[in-house]
Formats: structure tokens, sequence, C-alpha cells
């Protein structure tokens, strides 16, 4: 007859299985009701800029770029056939009914739109409807019009075109990254735990938390808008706080079977020790998390919800659903398998001995308390070292060319600016007077734009009197001067040369914001996006590290109790992230080592949102490893109150579950490394390189000798401490797989 113990455990097994079925599929549909984009705030001028243009004006830059060239025996684009199906593309495209406007070399013979070998042409296009309705037209336009059309071979780009790719390839990156992950994950705790029961079950608490993250967020788009990136993100983060949080739990639960406890007594301590620093754990990747909110940047938003999300299911899971997997399975749990039978037979670190001294992790920690000052001094130089190339950060944003190379969009985007002029008719900076007549004020508006051609930066200005340069009037462009002009107002295309978001396009939007004008203006463009997604994240910078720094510092210091020790956690933090940014910035910015990540296009910038989102993910990941480590050096130090004897215990009994744990989390975002995006690639890299850092240099060398160096000072606590049970001598364990009254020195898997 199975006790009630068991049955409350069947209970939750029951519940556990509803509750996944049903976000299963609640959540199943979440990706179709993703955005690609979430970059630029709503209320920013660069995007008040951009609606008025769309709404109250037909010459809006396009959403489209379609690239032609003749091929064959074609040898320009104003030959008959050429001609001729050049004028059929921009028919079949006039009659979609998610196209607004058509404008192409054959109808207007711009030069702009033309190649210098006469051999190549464009064709702009602008779609109807807001960003996702333009983005959903190009995921339908592109595959038709991509490829050889009679004489023309066409690829297609732009800004539509590449969120549309950026959607197609994120959803295949999350299937292969899953389909990856899972047995990747699967395979690694069978080595560390060496039994095929245990290791599956951190598999199932990430499945589960996963699945619940996929329906909070599917939730959550019918009242705000969430980003692709969202999901990508919480699958990885979720199998990987699922092996962090089960690992501790399994851990600390065969440590206590192994001893002798009861099986129910065995789970109580676990939940009561190992419990207690994943739910302090989950608080700090949570709070972590939260900080990203403080943003007003759609994508920083959507990841802090998936993350937020998924790290609550995952500690839910790992509390409530682990444990009653414990139950059910009983020491089935724990039964060894091939892996743990071949480590037993193999020679051990004491094999033996007839005492249980440290293991590997203890005497590291030993060594660096006998010379701390040396040690804390190396480390940190090293640490130092890593983070300096973030001192030549240069910021931007990703544009077309993080597409992979493969990628039609990137090889347009390639043509286009080797062949094509980018800041003209593609991607001008665009100045907007709402309400202004330009009939009434031509004489004001033309004195408005020779003052704009004077500026730095400047090739060109279009606009309803005429096109300028160099502060004089010059023959038009191509395009009619009355698209410039309607009920709404008017607006002028100041055309730049170089890239669009660089930062001379910041600077000259930031210029033309202070220059006099004969109206209020908006400002848009590229280069006022870069200047306000900037001004606005360096804004609200401040009270993202507020929250993060003192929300964190707060929850460690609930644990230990200690607040030197809980200081000294969160500058070490710091410190490992700053060496993380500073590789990135040295790959990804810089370009060494693109090879050795499957290659990816180097354009000498850092994405502006890349550090903040970095921080908000990484940071609390790297304190979850400090959480584990503190939790049970503060545990040993309440038996037996000495330092040393304390942070040797407590890094041996914990260093190498957080390394596995670290190791686990830097496969499963390998895997999220190994996407055509970029920045998933970044992100990959950026958090697997920080845990892993983390969980070695700082954990195992540099936590210990800074606790040295700080001595009486890292224990004191202005609260008194509980009654201290007796002292005991760190116990005689037998293998956890082995015969009984075989000793072994290790108490964890």
């Amino acid at each position: 007859m199975r006790s009630p113990r068991c049955r409350a455990a069947w209970t939750v097994l029951a519940l556990a299985a509803g509750l996944a079925a049903a976000c299963a599929w609640f959540g199943a549909a979440v990706d179709g009701r993703l955005s690609p984009g979430g970059v630029v705030p709503a209320a920013t001028e660069a995007a008040r800029a951009d609606r008025l243009l769309q709404e109250g004006f037909a010459s809006a830059p396009p959403h489209l770029v379609l690239v032609t060239r003749v091929s064959g025996a074609t040898r320009s684009v104003e030959e008959s056939a050429a001609a001729a199906q050049g004028n059929e593309l921009v028919r079949r495209l006039s009659t979609d009914r998610s196209v607004a406007r058509v404008v192409s070399y054959w109808q207007t013979r711009a030069p702009s739109l033309r190649s210098a070998d006469r051999r190549g042409a464009l064709v702009l296009v602008r779609l109807r409807g807001g960003e996702r309705e333009a983005t959903a037209a190009a995921g339908r336009l592109v595959p038709r019009m991509a490829g050889r059309h009679g004489p023309l071979h066409v690829e297609v780009t732009g800004e539509a075109a590449s969120r549309a790719e950026a959607l197609r390839l994120a959803e295949r990156d999350q299937l292969r990254a899953e389909v990856l992950a899972l047995p990747l994950t699967a395979l690694l705790l069978l080595v560390v735990f060496g039994s095929a029961v245990a290791a599956l079950l951190p598999v199932a608490v990430g499945v589960l938390a996963v699945l619940g993250a996929q329906a909070v967020l599917r939730l959550l788009t019918f009242c705000t808008e969430v980003t692709v990136s969202a999901t990508n993100i919480s699958s990885a983060l979720g199998f990987a706080l699922a092996v962090d949080y089960s690992l501790f739990l399994l851990a600390r639960h065969r440590e206590e079977t192994a001893a002798g406890a009861a099986p129910g007594t065995a789970l109580r301590t676990a939940l009561r020790t190992a419990g207690r620093a994943v739910l302090f754990s989950a608080g700090t990747v949570i709070l972590s998390l939260a900080s990203l909110l403080v943003f007003p940047h759609t994508v920083l938003r959507s990841i802090a919800y998936g993350g937020i999300a998924v790290t609550v299911f995952a500690a839910l899971a790992g509390l409530v659903v682990l444990p009653a997997l414990l139950t059910v399975l009983g020491p089935r749990v724990h039964r060894p398998g091939v892996l743990t039978r071949r480590r037993r037979r193999g020679p051990g670190p004491h094999s033996g001995s007839g005492t249980a001294g440290p293991g590997r992790w203890g005497r590291l920690a030993l060594a660096a308390q006998r010379r701390p000052g040396r040690v804390a001094v190396g480390v940190t130089a090293v640490l130092l070292v890593l983070a300096a190339p973030f001192t030549r950060v240069q910021i931007g944003l990703f544009d077309d060319r993080v597409q992979p190379a493969t990628s039609t969009v990137a090889k347009a985007g390639t043509v286009l600016r080797h062949d094509y002029r980018l800041g003209t008719v593609i991607t001008p900076t665009t100045v907007v007077l709402p309400h202004f007549d330009p009939r009434r004020h031509a004489a004001d508006l033309d004195a408005y734009a020779r003052r704009v051609s004077l500026q730095k930066s400047v090739a060109r200005v279009e606009t309803a009197t005429g096109s300028y340069a160099r502060g004089a009037r010059t023959p038009p462009a191509g395009t009619a001067a009355s698209a410039y002009a309607s009920p709404h107002g008017a607006w002028l295309a100041v055309a730049t040369p170089g890239e669009p978001y660089s930062t001379a396009n910041r600077d000259l939007a930031r210029t033309l914001r202070g220059l006099p004008a004969p109206a209020p203006v908006l400002v848009g463009g590229p280069g006022a996006v870069l200047d306000d997604v900037q001004r606005t994240l360096l804004a609200r910078l401040p009270w993202c590290l507020a929250i993060a720094g003192t929300t964190l510092l707060a929850l460690t210091l609930a644990l230990t109790r200690r607040p030197v020790m809980a200081l000294t956690a969160l500058l070490l933090n710091a410190l490992s992230l700053a060496a993380s940014f500073g590789v990135l910035v040295f790959v990804f910015q810089e370009g060494h080592g693109a090879g050795l990540l499957g290659g990816f296009p180097v354009t000498g910038t850092t994405d502006v949102l890349m550090p903040a989102l970095v921080f908000g993910i990484a940071f609390g990941l790297s304190m979850d490893y400090a959480i584990f480590l503190l939790a049970r050096v503060c545990e040993e130090y309440e038996r037996a109150p000495d330092a040393a004897t304390a942070v040797v215990r407590g890094l041996d009994r914990t260093a190498r579950l957080f390394t596995w744990a670290a190791l686990t989390l830097a496969v499963v975002m390998a895997v999220l490394a190994t996407s055509d995006l970029v920045m998933l690639k970044i992100i990959g890299v950026g958090l697997a390189l920080a845990v892993l850092l983390d969980a070695t240099v700082v954990r195992g060398l540099l936590a210990p000798a800074v606790l040295a160096l700080a001595g009486r000072a890292a224990w004191w606590s202005p609260w008194p401490r509980p009654p201290a049970p007796a002292p005991q001598p760190l116990p005689q364990r037998r293998p956890l797989a082995g015969p009984a009254g075989t000793r072994h020195p290790r108490s964890d898997p």
C-alpha cells in the first residue's frame, strides 16, 4: 500500500503533467505572434518621424529594395528585354495588396537607381501597414521576387526583408538548438551522475520550464509586443537553470542518502539546504533580468519577460516536481550505471588512504588561502587584461550585415553597398516638418535646405523646393519635388555617404536637431535611430545597474547575513563580467577568431543594446554560482566556526557541482552560438564565457583568496548567530554506488 507521502507525490506529478500539456498546447502558436523588431522605442523622435512619413507622404524610404542585374547576352538594363522585364516586375508588385508604392529606374531614369556599369538597377518598394504587417508582407514577397526573371537576376534586401529573414532564421535556430540541447544536456548529466534516471530528471525539469515560458510569452503577446529573440534565449536559459537547480538538489540528496539518512530525511535536508540556495539563486536571476524592464526597448523587455518566466518555472519544477519524482523513484534515482562502475574501479584521488582529506577543489582553496595576495593580484590582472578591449568599444546598431553570407538579403546588401550610394534614396536621414506648407513658405524651406546641405557629412538634400548640394541648388536627382510635400507638411531627404548606422550619421542627426528651422522638425533615419536608441539606453542604464546591484546585494546579504561577504561576491561578479565584455569586443567587433565560431560579418562596431542585454542575463547567472558557494560555506561555518576550514569544505562540496553546471550551460549556450544570427552568437558566447570564468577562476581561486585577505571582516555579521550544533568531523562516506563499508573521500556525485 502506498504511503500518504507517495500518494501526494503522484498527485503533484499528475498536476504537473496536466499543466505541461496545457502549456505545450497554448504555447505552440507563440511563434506566429512574435515580432522581429523592438529596437527603437515608440516614443522617440526617430520613431515618430518614421510614422509620420509612412502615414502622410507617398515618398517615404522603401521597405524593400530589389537589386537587379542583367546576365547572359544582355549588356545593359536599358536594353529592351531588360527594360520590359523590369517594368513587368513593377507591374506585378504594384498589383499586390500589401504594396503602397513602387519606384524603379525604368520609370524615373534616376542615375542613383542605376549602377555605374549600367548592368544593375534598383526597384524600391514601400509596403502598407506597420512593422509587423510590413515584415509579414516581406516574408511573402521576397521568395517570389528573388531569383531569375528573364534577363534579370533579382536579389532582395531592405529593412523589412532583413526583419523577415531574421524571423525565419530565429525560428530555425530555435528548433535546432532545442534538438541539440536536449541530448547534449542528458549526455553531460549522465557523465556527472553515472545514472540514467538521475540524468533525465534535470532534462524533465528543463522541458517543464521551457513549456511554461512559451505559454507565458504567448499570453503576453495579447497585451504587449514580444520579439522573437525572447523564445530563443528563454529556451536556452531554461535548460541551463534546470541543470543548475536539479544538480544541486540531487547532489545534496545523494550526499545525505550516502551518509545513511532515510529517504524522507534526505529529501527534507536537501530542500532545507540546497533548496534554500535554489530559491535565492532563482531570485538573483529574476532580479537581474528584471533590471532590463527599466528600458523602453521592446527587445530588452521581451527577453526579460521570457527569462523571468523560465526562471520561475525552473525553480518551481526543481522545488516541487523534482522532489515528487525523487519520492516516487526512491533508490532507483541513484542506481549505478556503467559509467559509475567504471569510475569506481579506477583509482580515486585518495586511494588507499585511510583518511578523507580535501579533494582537488579543496586543495586549490587551501593553496589560494596560503598566498592570498599573490593569487588575488594575479587573477585580477588576468581578468583586467581580458576586460581591456572593452575600452575600445565602438557603438552601432545591427543592420542587414548580421545575416549569414548565404542569405539573399546579405548578398543584395553587399551589392548595394558596392555599386550604389546607400544614403541617397535607400537610407537617407529624414527631416520632417509637420503641418508646414512648402508653397506658402517656399523661401524659408529653400533657405533651410541650403543650410542643411552645408553640414558636414551631407552629400545632397532633396525636398519640395528642389535639390541642394554645398549650399546651392542643383539639378534634381530624379524624385519629383512634389513627393516631398503633402497636406501633412513637408520633408527633406538628406543623403549621406558611408554606412547608415555610423557615428557620423548619428552626429549629423544631433546637429540637425539643433539647427534653426522654419518650423518644428522631427529628424529620423538610421543616424537618428542610433542616437535615440543610445540616448534612451544611457538615460536608463544607471537605474538598471542600481536595481540589479542593490537587489542582488540585499538578496545575498539575506542569505549569508554577512555584509562584507555579500559585497565581495558582488564585486567579483562584476569583475568577471567585465572580462566577458572585453572578450566580446575582441571577438565580435574586431573579428579575432571569427573562423572558430563558424564565421560572421565583422562591422567594426558593437550593437548598442548588447552590453545591457548580456549584463542583464549574465549578472544573475554568475551570481547563481556565488549563491551556491556562499550558502554551503556559511553552512559549514555554522557547524564549526573556522573560516579557512569552512571555505575549503564549502568549495570542496560545491565547486565540482557548479563547474559541471557551468559546463552544461556553456554547452547549451554554444548550441545557441551556432545560430546564423550574430545577436544570438554574441549572447551565447558571452554567457558561456561569463559562467565558465566565474565557476572556475573566480570561485575556485579569487573568492578563497579575497575571503582570506578580508579575514574576520568577511565573517562579521550584525545579526546574532543561531546556536550552532556540535562540531562534526568531515564524515567518512562510502562511495555512492559501492558496497557498504567502502570509503570514498568525495560527497558530491
